[in-house]
């Protein structure tokens, strides 16, 4: 979900085709970064605010699942709502159920954004980051679509090998829904780092302490709140392909854009926003908070390093 730019750089030093796979970001917001000691920076306080991001947010990550691979009120595990989401996991799994699958994102995510702040950010770089992550993402959701306690279910290293024995490597295993896991990622992070640049640029920075923290979380709010609102279909067809299938031994939702119809024919196509509350709720504040931690990390760095 995470890119940055680096250092701020002159117009004419990114050529033009580096500015258009940036989507949207404008040239004075991104630039390859080449030297190590500033590189290391960008990676440390890239991958302190995603962390601290993944904290705070995963168990709307959890809530956000189960919406989205439960199939209409003929399904046994329905959730009425988001207040019975959270009951039911609280009542059924414990505290710690909200936690499930927390170590994957933990693992792949926290390092991947770090890295990922040495390339270009915008569709390239979601592109990329979902070559990385999607094997993690599998594991992912196969931990958090599973209802028992959180005592009983594997642990991920558990769930990964139980994943590579039974499929392997490819797309059926290990590597499954990786389609939509780069709609997911790519469009993601065009909207979301075009638009807050862009609209970064456009409303004037403030002297006051206060309005100016206000002014960045307001900006990081909306650009996470818009991009997830856009992006939600591909993250359904995603949690159908990788959480358990519907019957045991048969594959219902095989490919990124059939699961998209499938949903659509069966459930509607308000069931492709299914989780988007959740979502929202997760990548909008979470989005802000990620990119304010990144901000006072960075400075806290340039003035002690």
């Amino acid at each position: 979900m995470c890119a940055f730019a680096g250092r701020l750089t002159k117009q004419h030093d990114i050529p033009q085709k580096a500015r258009f796979i940036t989507g949207g970001i404008s040239p004075d917001h991104c630039r390859w970064i080449s030297r190590w000691p500033k590189g290391g920076e960008c990676c440390l306080r890239s991958g302190v605010s995603c962390l601290v991001e993944i904290l705070l947010m995963h168990p709307l990550d959890v809530v956000k699942t189960r919406f989205q691979i439960q199939r209409g009120t003929s399904d046994p595990h329905n959730y009425k709502s988001l207040a019975d989401c959270f009951r039911t996991v609280f009542r059924n799994e414990g505290i710690y159920g909200f936690y499930k699958g927390i170590l994957p994102p933990i693992l792949a995510e926290t390092p991947k954004r770090a890295v990922k702040a040495l390339s270009v950010a915008g569709l390239g770089s979601g592109l990329t980051e979902a070559l990385v992550v999607n094997p993690f993402e599998v594991v992912k959701v196969g931990l958090q679509a599973n209802r028992d306690s959180f005592q009983v279910q594997p642990s991920t290293f558990a769930q990964a090998r139980n994943i590579i024995n039974a499929d392997g490597f490819g797309l059926r295993g290990l590597n499954k829904g990786l389609t939509s896991t780069l709609g997911r990622h790519g469009v993601f992070n065009m909207i979301y780092f075009g638009f807050y640049f862009n609209v970064k640029d456009a409303i004037p920075a403030s002297q006051d302490p206060t309005l100016e923290f206000l002014r960045k979380f307001a900006i990081g709010l909306a650009s996470g709140t818009i991009s997830s609102c856009v992006n939600i279909p591909f993250d359904v067809a995603k949690s159908r392909i990788q959480a358990p299938q519907p019957i045991p031994g048969e594959i219902k939702y095989r490919t990124c854009f059939q699961t998209m119809g499938l949903v659509y024919r069966e459930e509607g196509y308000l069931a492709l926003y299914k989780g988007l509350v959740p979502k929202i709720m997760r990548l909008g504040p979470g989005g802000a908070v990620m990119l304010l931690v990144y901000e006072y990390v960075s400075g806290w760095l340039n003035k002690n390093w």
